[in-house]
This record gives structure tokens, sequence and C-alpha cells, in this order.
């Protein structure tokens, strides 16, 4: 999940810019996105959880363990490990402008908590686009227990990451 989890705060680190919705609004008359969603947070989320996924690969293919753990493999080779981890990471950015763009449609505002939601839905994106590229990886190594930990964990870290990100400047609220 480390893909996934880096490329949401990358991004709230190196955004700005052009939004990705230019500005426009849909048809209920609110913004489609809104200015928090831009290109630059984008790509650059989405390039450091690929890197990071990386390193996770050639630390795995060095058998490296993390508390006795071994490092999973991403894939049964490295284009598709490649692949794996690209999903991981752009996964988590569509699932949070998913989000996004149903928190505008109820009329909330950028920064409006949804608790859970704001939480999980990075998850939620990155299952997503991994099992379409990947499932026989993603069923074999998303087991149920994996799956719940990862949902019981993730709100946790996210509030924390948001708290660092809120007193360092790159976060308007602590959620």
């Amino acid at each position: 999940m480390l893909p996934a989890y880096l490329s949401n705060p990358f991004a709230a680190v190196f955004g700005g810019g052009k939004p990705i919705d230019w500005g426009k609004t849909y048809k209920d008359g609110r913004r489609i996105l809104g200015d928090g969603k831009t290109y630059r947070g984008l790509f650059s989320g989405i390039f450091c959880g690929f890197i990071a996924g990386c390193i996770e690969i050639w630390l795995s293919s060095r058998g490296f363990e993390v508390m006795g753990i071994k490092m999973p493999a991403f894939g049964p080779d490295y284009k598709s490990s490649l692949i794996i981890v690209l999903a991981l990471a752009s996964g988590a950015l569509f699932g949070d402008m998913f989000k996004s763009f149903f928190k505008r449609r109820m009329g909330l505002k950028r920064g409006a908590s949804l608790p859970l939601v704001d939480q999980l839905d990075f998850v939620v994106g990155a299952w997503v686009f991994t099992y379409l590229v990947a499932p026989e990886w993603f069923v074999s190594n998303f087991t149920h227990g994996i799956m719940l930990t990862v949902i019981i964990i993730t709100p946790l870290l996210h509030l924390a990451t948001n708290i660092i990100g809120y007193f360092i400047g790159v976060k308007k609220e602590p959620w």
C-alpha cells in the first residue's frame, strides 16, 4: 500500500497550479472537483508513489525484511511489478478525485470533513485500479485479513499525516 499511501500526501505537498477541472462547474452549478485537485499535484503524487513502489520492488528483489517480514513482490516480473505500482499510486489519487466530485455534488466545500470516506477513498481507488490491471495478483496479496488491517489502520495513518500537513502548512484543516 505504500505507493498509494505516499501519493496522496505528496500530491498535497507539491500540488498547486492549474486545477484539473479548469475552474469549470458541473450542471448543478458547483465546481466539478475544486481548486484542491491540480495537475501538478496529480502528477507529482503519482510520481512519488511510483518511486516509492520502485524502491520497494528493488528492496524485495534483494530479500529485504522489516521486523522479520519479507517485502511483498509486486508481480512475477519487473514489468508487471511496475504496472501494479503505477496502479496503486494513480488509483489512490483518482479515488480521491472521485470522492471530491461527489462531495461537490453534496454541496460540501473543499476541506469539509466526510468521516471515513475522506480516509478510505484513496484506498478504494488504489484497490480498484490494481484489481483492474492485475486481478490474480490483487486477490492473492490482498486477502481478507490484509484488507481489514488496511481499513482499520488507514484512518489512523491518514489523520496523523493530515495533522502533520496542517502544522507544516500544506493543509488548511487537520483532517
